[in-house]
């Protein structure tokens, strides 16, 4: 061990005239390397981007002070849209991956303001307020994700809601120069109005290679199916004007039609049923005699007499939604607001989310060549399911069209139902309001006494060669509102059914299978087209049977379905016996 002395006289001497020599120059690095750390961290965690905040609002960040990116003439331009696009086809789903939450991430694009080479916008609105809102929502959502590389679906921040703010070639080559466009791949456009005159497409103009589009205006033609996602074309008095709450009910009026501007040969149409049913029909158009600042949109006017719009929608039980220049109509959003059942006649019109959404339990879809016929076929459907219509409508609007952010959102959740469909939600989820619940647990006490309008029953109709009794039988049997589909059994071998332009044009799918053996069981066959719990077995002779017969049988067979798992609730030892047993027809 060494002396204390020796040790004392080393360390005490050297340490003090360090000290005094680099006490500058230590803290002064020290200094340098400490304010270094605290910028590089401001720098990678102050948003200092829209990329890595969700702050959407306008009024925070407006579209003026958005850098400015000029288009090139020579800029290229996508393709105008492959109608062969399918999940599978267009679609990157491995981009996605697997996470545990199996929710897909979605990546909003930097906002920009693009010009041409003469300064001019490609867009004479810039970002609208119902896009603001849209964009806001879905980044306050659990889809957003600020990191690009971590993004499944990509949504520009160019406003594509009304095509007749833009300018098409220009904006299909704002579109193709977004960092990770990659020919629209896992890409998604926003658009409520399409087209413009004088044809006013179905959809979106603009040229956007692969891009999936959620459109306001789809056709049978222009919709891609799985692929695309049919929108509501959103109605700003959703967000102006709050109604009372209405009960399911009658209302003063039967059917109310309120379009402005609509085609005259539906007007006159209308007008002759008016002339017919009196009072039972209000047909509404454009007020000429508003006072001075009053709001046309908000007013309604029938000879003189004017209504406050859409307060008034809540006096009738129906009402008329017809095709404008445009498929898509605002006024869907506001009658399903009102609690009005809607009318739609729009022929190869795709109805909103109508993928996820059952419409026959909240709408009526009549062919417009049958418009001479709505009000007998409104007046064949039973009150207590006019009620139900009345209380599904409004709670359509209220899950799915009441905002920008219904919309956006639905349309998210859509889309990632097809990547996780393991993880989907179920048909009751998306159509069933909220129900009571004790516990968590549905009691059998609050179980319907109907069975809801959605699956509805099939209608197989065995048939040999009565093709005239048949044809009968197909017609009546079409009139019952709970009939989902229609099965034809055709047990002739030695004869083939008439030709497909021969059979009657009803509003549900008809199918004709043919059989290999004339065989009476055939009719009980498990056919792969029987996707309902209830089924009519119906041979075509029997024509005595009533639409209301048939819908009053469908009600109290569910009466009675009800009255078995209630009773399957308090004794579960006793199975429950299934509606059609699942035999072939050689077990029968």
């Amino acid at each position: 061990m060494y002396p204390s002395g020796k040790y004392s006289s080393r360390g005490p001497a050297l340490i003090p005239r360090m000290k005094t020599k680099h006490r500058i120059y230590y803290i002064t690095l020290f200094s340098v390397v400490l304010l270094g750390l605290i910028a590089t961290g401001m720098f990678q965690f102050w948003p200092h981007s829209i990329e890595s905040t969700a702050d959407w609002a306008l009024d925070k960040r407006s579209v003026h002070d958005a850098p400015l990116v000029r288009l090139p003439v020579s800029s290229p331009i996508p393709e105008r849209g492959d109608l062969s696009c399918r999940m599978h086809t267009c679609f990157d789903v491995y981009r996605c991956g697997y996470n545990p939450k199996n929710r897909i991430k979605v990546y909003i694009y930097p906002l920009q303001r693009f010009v041409d080479e003469l300064g001019v916008p490609i867009s004479s609105t810039g970002l609208s307020r119902e896009y603001n809102d849209l964009l806001s929502a879905v980044s306050d959502s659990d889809f957003y994700t600020d990191d690009v590389t971590r993004a499944c679906l990509f949504i520009p921040s160019i406003d594509v809601l009304n095509q007749n703010s833009l300018r098409i070639r220009e904006t299909a080559q704002a579109l193709a120069m977004l960092p990770r466009w990659d020919k629209g791949m896992n890409h998604v456009l926003f658009n409520m109005l399409p087209g413009g005159p004088p044809d006013y497409n179905t959809a979106l103009d603009v040229p956007r290679d692969r891009a999936l589009l959620a459109g306001g205006g789809f056709s049978t033609w222009t919709y891609r199916q799985g692929y695309d996602v049919s929108i509501p074309v959103y109605s700003p008095l959703s967000a102006d004007v709050e109604l009372p709450e209405r009960q399911p009910g009658p209302r003063r009026y039967f059917i109310l039609s309120s379009q402005m501007a609509i085609h005259r040969e539906y007007r006159a149409e209308l007008e002759r049923l008016k002339e017919e049913n009196g009072e039972a029909l209000l047909l509404l158009d454009k007020c000429s005699n508003l006072s001075q600042g009053a709001a046309p949109a908000r007013k309604r006017c029938y000879k003189g007499q004017v209504y406050d719009y859409p307060q008034i929608l809540q006096e009738s039980s129906f009402c008329v939604v017809l095709r404008g220049a445009r498929l898509g109509q605002a006024a869907l959003s506001d009658v399903l607001q009102a609690g009005c059942v809607p009318v739609i006649l729009a022929d190869s019109y795709i109805l909103p989310f109508s993928e996820v959404l059952d419409w026959k339990r909240a709408s009526v879809v009549i062919p417009e060549e049958k418009l001479s016929e709505m009000y007998t076929i409104l007046k064949s459907i039973p009150h207590r399911q006019v009620e139900e219509m009345q209380r599904q409508a409004h709670w359509f609007w209220e899950a799915y069209f009441s905002s920008m952010k219904a919309i956006g959102l639905t349309t998210l959740q859509i889309i990632n139902d097809r990547i996780y469909p393991y993880a989907a939600r179920t048909y009751e989820q998306w159509n069933n309001p909220p129900v009571v619940k004790w516990s968590s647990v549905n009691s059998p006490l609050f179980l319907p006494l109907i069975p809801p309008r959605a699956p509805g029953f099939t209608a197989v109709v065995l048939t040999y060669d009565r093709v005239e009794s048949l044809f009968r039988v197909i017609t009546e049997i079409s009139k019952v509102p709970s009939l989902a589909k229609l099965l034809v059994v055709w047990n002739n071998q030695n004869k083939s059914p008439p030709e497909e332009s021969l059979w009657p044009k009803i509003g549900v799918p008809l199918k004709v299978v043919r059989t290999k053996e004339n065989k009476l069981s055939n009719r009980f066959f498990p056919y792969d087209e029987i996707e309902t719990e209830a089924v009519l077995a119906i041979d075509d002779d029997i024509i005595m049977l009533t639409s209301d017969e048939l819908q009053f049988g469908y009600e109290v067979r569910g009466l009675l379905h009800s009255f078995t798992s209630l009773a399957d609730a308090f004794h579960p030892h006793i199975p429950a016996q299934p509606y059609l047993a699942r035999h072939s027809p050689e077990s029968i």
